[in-house]
C-alpha cells in the first residue's frame, strides 16, 4: 500500500516538474527600445519569432516610432517562453488580445522569423515589408 502511495504521489507531481518554465507577466509598457524589444513593468521581453530592422536605419526608426505610438503607457500581457537572450526575456506580448509580433508585421514593420515562430506570421508579412526589410541573420 505504501508503495502504491509513494508511485501515485510521484506521478501526480511528474507534470508540474518537467512542466516548460513559461510564466505570464502583466504590466505598463515602460520603454520600446525598438520594434522587437520592450519593457514591461520592469521586465525586458524579446518578442518571440519576429525579426525586424535595427534603429541605425531609417526603417528601424519607423518601426520604432510605430510601436512607441501603439504601445507607449498601454498595460500588456506576455507569455514568457523561459528563453532569455542578452538582459531580456522572450516571450509573446498581447494588447487588447491581439498578438503585439503579428500587428508589427501585419502593418509591415517587421518579418516572421520561422526559426523560433514556426512560421506562425509568416501569411502576414507583405510584399512591400518583404522588399524593404531584411531579414536578420539568426532568422536566415
Amino acid at each position: 500500500m505504501f508503495v502504491a502511495l509513494l508511485m501515485w504521489s510521484v506521478v501526480a507531481l511528474l507534470p508540474a516538474s518537467s512542466a516548460r518554465a513559461d510564466r505570464a507577466i502583466e504590466g505598463r509598457v515602460t520603454v520600446v527600445r525598438d520594434i522587437d524589444t520592450i519593457v514591461v513593468a520592469g521586465t525586458p521581453v524579446r518578442l518571440n519569432g519576429i525579426d525586424g530592422p535595427e534603429t541605425s536605419t531609417g526603417a528601424g526608426r519607423e518601426a520604432r516610432a510605430f510601436m512607441e505610438r501603439l504601445l507607449r503607457g498601454r498595460i500588456v500581457f506576455c507569455v514568457l517562453n523561459g528563453d532569455r537572450t542578452y538582459d531580456r526575456w522572450v516571450g509573446t506580448c498581447y494588447l487588447d488580445g491581439h498578438d503585439i509580433g503579428a500587428l508589427a508585421i501585419a502593418d509591415g514593420h517587421a518579418l516572421d522569423c520561422p526559426r523560433y515562430s514556426g512560421g506562425r506570421y509568416i501569411h502576414l508579412e507583405t510584399p512591400a515589408s518583404r522588399a524593404r526589410l531584411s531579414r536578420a541573420g539568426y532568422c536566415r
